[in-house]
Order: C-alpha cells, then sequence, then structure tokens
C-alpha cells in the first residue's frame, strides 16, 4: 500500500511545481533575451517573423501545390484523348471511304444470295436455278431432295442433292455453269459413277449444291 501513495503524492508534488518550473523558464528566456543587444533582438524578432511569415505561406499555399500536382497528372491523359481526337478528324475521309467500300462489298454480296429469306422457298429457287442450268448444259436431273439448312455465321446455308445424267463433256460444262453463276452457288460433294458399261460415256453425277441466305432475323 506504501507505494501507490507514495506514487500519487510524487505525482502532486510534480504538478505543484509545473507553474513555478514554466515561471522560471520564462524569467530565464527573459533575462536571456535581457542579455542580447539592441540588434541582437532586432535579428530575434525578424528570424521569428520570416517562421511565421513562411509557416502561414505554406499552410496557405499547401491545397494550391495540391491541386496543381492534380492537375498536372491529368495534363498526359489529356494529351493522349486530344491526341486521339485530332487523329480520328485526320482520318474521318479514310474511314468515310472504307466504309463506303464495305457498303459496296455488302451490297455485290448480298446480290448473290438467293431472294427468299426463308430456307423452304430458297431450297425451290436453288432448284430451279439447278434445272435451268442443267437443260443448258444439255443434262437430265434424274432425281433431287432437299437437305437440311446449316448456320455459316450470318448467313444460312441451303443445300440440295440432284443426280444428273449426262457424257463427261456435259458434266463438266454444267459444273462450269454452277461456278460462273451470278448466285453464290457451292458444289459441296460430287460423286460419279458409270450407268451402263456397255456405254462407259453415260455417268451419273450426284452432287450436293448449296446456296446462301440471309435469315430474315438477321435483317432486323
Amino acid at each position: 500500500m506504501g507505494g501507490p501513495a507514495r506514487g500519487r503524492r510524487a505525482a502532486r508534488a510534480r504538478a505543484a511545481g509545473a507553474p513555478e518550473r514554466a515561471a522560471a523558464a520564462g524569467r530565464s528566456a527573459a533575462l536571456v533575451i535581457a542579455t542580447l543587444s539592441r540588434r541582437e533582438r532586432l535579428l530575434v524578432v525578424a528570424a521569428l517573423g520570416v517562421v511565421g511569415a513562411v509557416g502561414g505561406w505554406a499552410f496557405a499555399l499547401q491545397p494550391i501545390l495540391e491541386h496543381t500536382r492534380a492537375t498536372a497528372e491529368l495534363v498526359p491523359a489529356r494529351e493522349q484523348a486530344l491526341q486521339q481526337r485530332r487523329e480520328l478528324v485526320a482520318r474521318r475521309g479514310a474511314i468515310a471511304a472504307d466504309l463506303e467500300a464495305t457498303g459496296r462489298r455488302l451490297e455485290a454480296v448480298s446480290a448473290r444470295l438467293l431472294t427468299s429469306a426463308t430456307p423452304a422457298v430458297a431450297a425451290s429457287e436453288l432448284q430451279k436455278l439447278a434445272k435451268d442450268m442443267a437443260a443448258e448444259a444439255k443434262t437430265e436431273i434424274r432425281s433431287e431432295r432437299i437437305l437440311e439448312p446449316k448456320e455459316r455465321g450470318e448467313l444460312l446455308e441451303v443445300p440440295i442433292e440432284i443426280a444428273v445424267s449426262g457424257e463427261i463433256r456435259q458434266l463438266v460444262a454444267l459444273l462450269a455453269r454452277l461456278e460462273a453463276a451470278p448466285k453464290l452457288l457451292t458444289v459441296q460433294d460430287l460423286r460419279v459413277r458409270v450407268v451402263n458399261l456397255a456405254q462407259p460415256r453415260d455417268l451419273l453425277a450426284t452432287l450436293t449444291l448449296s446456296g446462301f441466305i440471309l435469315p430474315a432475323k438477321a435483317k432486323t
């Protein structure tokens, strides 16, 4: 119990002596200043004034410096954005020309697609095209059937299978007409066999012919 009591008494003694120490420090400072010459006292006062002015100036200037630093950090990004805008403006003519050329290519490709946007009607159109070209090549279509459509990206492939009879020269002429057709047609599969061994010039070619459409959902 003696230890805590002594600690409290020491604390009260220190607290009681604090004003005396402060007064003594003040008297010491006053004595030091009193010993200085008039010129030295003026220098001390001027130094204190300079310290106060610098501190006040720094306090007032700090927000301005921070704002300036933040603005400086944004300058490169703004310059980059401005440069990109300038480049875009400079390339405006080239971009417009590219878009126009792309539009012409799309129109050209669209013109080569089958007319109808529905697979069944497009398959009928493809069958008619095949019959017309087979007649022009002096071949005969023996059979035909519509196959399942297949998605090819934005386009829909519409295939049919046809069996064509004729001589080798006539079949070659038919294939050439299919390749040069105004519509976009592709031969996906081709099988050729001799119909009659006694007449080997008569051939039967079975081929898968495909046209393409742009589905109605892709047009909207």
